[in-house]
């Protein structure tokens, strides 16, 4: 049996599916859940809807709160819409959606068996998406 030289033995550098931030309009978001459907291109068709899922919150200064309730009020209010990975507390990748707009917003369920708090899920669309890649 051979043994590799320790010049041979690589690290394996990855992203942990929980160190992330949001933010609109680059200001960071709190109380962001989950992201899914993060896309940064596709061959064929339209980019699916990205949903952030996020506890629902009282504060109208929000800013999904502000843009939610723009948007009920009619038209199509864009924000920029950014996903940033973040690893050891340092920026590693960021998703921009351009003229980012929401397209629904769906609530968990409402069950007194629970205790979990209830998140809201905002399907948005985009013109387009950046991937950036920090320096």
């Amino acid at each position: 049996m051979s043994e590799q030289p320790e010049a041979a033995i690589k690290a394996v550098d990855s992203l942990s599916a929980y160190e992330f931030h949001v933010e609109l309009n680059g200001e960071v978001v709190d109380g962001i859940f989950s992201v899914h459907g993060l896309t940064s291109f596709t061959l064929e068709g339209e980019m699916p809807p990205l949903v952030i899922s996020k506890m629902v919150q009282q504060d109208r200064s929000n800013a999904f709160n502000t843009w939610t309730r723009e948007t009920l009020e009619g038209g199509r209010p864009t924000r920029e819409v950014a996903i940033v990975a973040v690893d050891e507390g340092l920026e590693t990748r960021r998703w921009v959606y351009h003229n980012a707009y929401i397209t629904a917003i769906n609530f968990s369920d409402f069950d007194t068996a629970l205790s979990e708090l209830v998140e809201e899920r905002i399907t948005i669309r985009a013109q387009r998406v950046e991937e950036i890649w920090p320096a």
